[in-house]
């Protein structure tokens, strides 16, 4: 099989390790005779891989006792109307609004109380974190996208928000850096970007507001009834959690989080440096904010930007358009993504660039 390198921004890549990991295992888990996808969910072997899934996470994390661990399901699109389901009951709550994901998590919280729009990058198409922040005094709580992966911008540093609560989507950036869990009251991301395979949502939440959840709520949409149960209320996603399991495995391998931050900004910094000296590859987030997952840039014409990823695509490079409603190109370099990965898109780009006539 010839090699390629793979820059989809979702489902995106897995850890080569674990890949293998999971196909020596997958007829044959534990011993048992039978696959990871076969067994009962509430067999003591698949009570072993959530239970050490969620240590694992606690432990990479730092996440404190008065926080609930779920593994759910619907992606982050759930959590959008969850969280206000749950927690917003006709009050207010500040979003700031910094691309397509933001916009839709908007979207649904109207439908449960009043959205207080307290930012927003609209005006320059999503290509920057807004500093001017205005959040409501009663906010209920206040909510951001950590990482927008169409516009490649992301939070560097997390507002502060007072004795409100926080919470955010960390869809594509969760694992890929430091940060305190205590500094929010909810972090939200769908595995299938850094975490694991779709099908598995990962929610971290304070257990009080969990015990603060609306009453008259369907059991499968309440917070409190998966957190009473450890996530295995109905029958979950197993291969999913499974999958998370062993990525924590390869996480602590690599160090730790510490240790992947160092290569994701080693990564980033490499190809940003290759795209700024460049003349045919412009940059379109602002320089402050640019995201360490996403990579989105534009060539000179679209003609180039068509010809740049049909060869790319020829040479192994797969993923590299950019989101259908920006166009342009987009490098997505999540922990998965070894450095020689970014090092070999590098000379792939200073190649194409040579050929290529800039006006």
């Amino acid at each position: 099989m010839s090699t390629k390198h793979n820059f989809y921004a979702g489902p995106a890549i897995l850890p080569h390790d674990v890949l293998k990991k999971a196909q020596e295992e997958l007829l044959d888990f534990n011993g048992s005779g039978l696959s990871i996808m076969e067994i009962s969910h509430r067999s003591k072997d698949f009570d072993q891989v959530v239970t050490t899934a969620e240590s694992k996470i606690r432990n990479l994390l730092g996440i404190p006792e008065n926080y609930s661990v779920l593994f759910l399901q619907g992606g982050a699109s759930l959590q959008f109307g969850m969280i206000p389901m749950n927690l917003l009951k006709g009050g207010t709550a500040d979003y700031i609004n910094t691309g397509s994901w933001a916009k839709k998590a908007i979207k649904e919280a109207k439908l449960f109380g009043i959205v207080n729009i307290a930012a927003s990058s609209e005006d320059k198409n999503f290509s920057y974190i807004p500093k001017n922040i205005h959040f409501s005094p009663n906010a209920v709580y206040a909510h951001i996208t950590s990482n927008e992966t169409i516009g490649g911008i992301q939070w560097k540093t997390f507002p502060d928000t007072g004795n409100t609560p926080l919470f955010v989507d960390m869809s594509s950036d969760i694992f890929s850096r430091k940060l305190t869990v205590s500094d929010f009251g909810i972090i939200y991301a769908g595995a299938q970007k850094n975490i694991g395979p779709a099908g598995v949502t990962l929610v971290i939440i304070r257990n009080d507001l969990v015990d603060s959840g609306a009453d008259n709520l369907t059991s499968m949409l309440s917070y409190r009834t998966h957190a009473e149960k450890h996530s295995l209320y109905n029958t979950p996603p197993c291969f999913g959690i499974y999958i998370i399991k062993l990525v924590m495995d390869w996480i602590e391998q690599q160090g730790g989080i510490q240790a992947i931050e160092s290569t994701n900004e080693k990564k980033a910094a490499l190809l940003y440096e290759s795209i700024d000296n460049s003349s045919l590859y412009q940059g379109t987030a602002a320089v402050q904010d640019r995201s360490t997952m996403n990579v989105t840039f534009r060539l000179t014409s679209e003609e180039l930007e068509s010809q740049f990823i049909k060869e790319a695509t020829e040479a192994g490079f797969m993923g590299l358009k950019g989101h259908r409603s920006v166009g342009g190109c987009r490098a997505s370099i999540y922990n998965a993504m070894p450095l020689e990965g970014v090092e070999k898109l590098v000379e792939f780009m200073k190649s194409f660039e040579k050929k290529s006539p800039v006006d």
